[in-house]
């Protein structure tokens, strides 16, 4: 079958495909939910993509009080690498410049589970001496004076596999329609734990490909998908009623994770209809060469 019909929305019959990645999750609580987003919305600032930013992070929840570990109101994030060297390498500079900088925060390891990397080890020598240690519940937490009073961090965090790369594309008859419907599919996502949708809103409008006619880029803009070329390059996949492409992308612990945030996400576009815009669901892969996690639109469909 080469596609799937529902709610006069069409379906490819394609999928999408994710790589292994390394993960990471902290708590960030501070005096008031207010200031633990600031925090969170810093650490997770220029993280939408490995291919320039070191990895891919996002706020994944917001916490009550009641279940973070200083019974304060906070946020969780989870952070995202190739390798879980860069992924160290991310969590301490981004700890370090918008954690501990950001008055009344506190950071916490979030996974019960996984290889231990340094979180607050190293920020401890901030304390010039100062700093001061305590093991409770076999976990070892640093308090490091700062002018506000003084930041409390866990000393270790932990690392384990991950899954980045699901992605659904949204084709639509305009620019209007298009983002609207990805808003409404990004918002379910927002209700699932253990998944992220790193890029601006949650929404990328630059889809790439593999390779480019300049030899210095590894990725760029994919052709087939941009309404402004369809008419200008070969088979493209865009018929003369789509006006504008957008496209969700989705890291998650588990390949499980990211399976059921498309799933949500499927249904709630589909459940707009055509009526709203929106013409097809496709998603973006390498032919199945590159990332061993393939997400099958029709699938996934099909458990709707």
């Amino acid at each position: 079958m080469d596609s799937y019909e529902y709610n006069g929305v069409k379906i490819d019959n394609t999928f999408a495909e994710a790589f292994p990645m390394k993960v990471v999750r902290v708590i960030i609580t501070a005096e008031n939910y207010e200031w633990a987003l600031n925090s969170a919305i810093s650490m997770t600032g220029f993280a939408t993509s490995v291919i320039a930013c070191g990895c891919e992070a996002s706020i994944e929840s917001r916490l009550d009080a009641k279940v973070t570990p200083d019974h304060r109101p906070g946020f969780s994030v989870l952070l995202f690498s190739m390798s879980g060297k860069e992924l160290a390498k991310q969590l301490e500079n981004r700890v370090g410049q918008c954690v501990l900088t950001c008055p009344t925060t506190s950071v916490f390891n979030g996974f019960e589970v996984g290889e231990l990397v340094n979180l607050s080890k190293n920020l401890r020598f901030f304390g010039d001496g100062w700093q001061i240690s305590k093991v409770m519940n076999h976990k070892r937490y640093w308090r490091i004076p700062t002018m506000d009073g003084e930041f409390l961090g866990e000393e270790s965090a932990k690392l384990k596999k991950g899954v980045g790369g699901g992605n659904l594309l949204i084709l639509a008859k305009d620019v209007s329609s298009a983002l609207k419907i990805a808003e409404a599919g990004v918002a379910s996502i927002k209700t699932i734990p253990n998944v992220i949708t790193p890029f601006p809103g949650g929404v990328v409008r630059s889809g790439s490909k593999v390779g480019s006619k300049y030899k210095s880029l590894l990725a760029s803009t994919n052709d087939k998908f941009c309404p402004s070329l369809k008419n200008l390059v070969d088979n493209s996949e865009l018929s003369p009623n789509i006006g504008s492409v957008m496209e969700i992308v989705i890291d998650g612990v588990t390949e499980k994770d990211v399976f059921i945030a498309m799933k949500k996400s499927m249904k709630v576009m589909l459940d707009l209809g055509k009526s709203s815009g929106l013409i097809r669901l496709s998603a973006g892969n390498y032919g199945g060469k590159l990332g061993p996690y393939h997400f099958h639109l029709g699938k996934i469909f099909q458990e709707i």
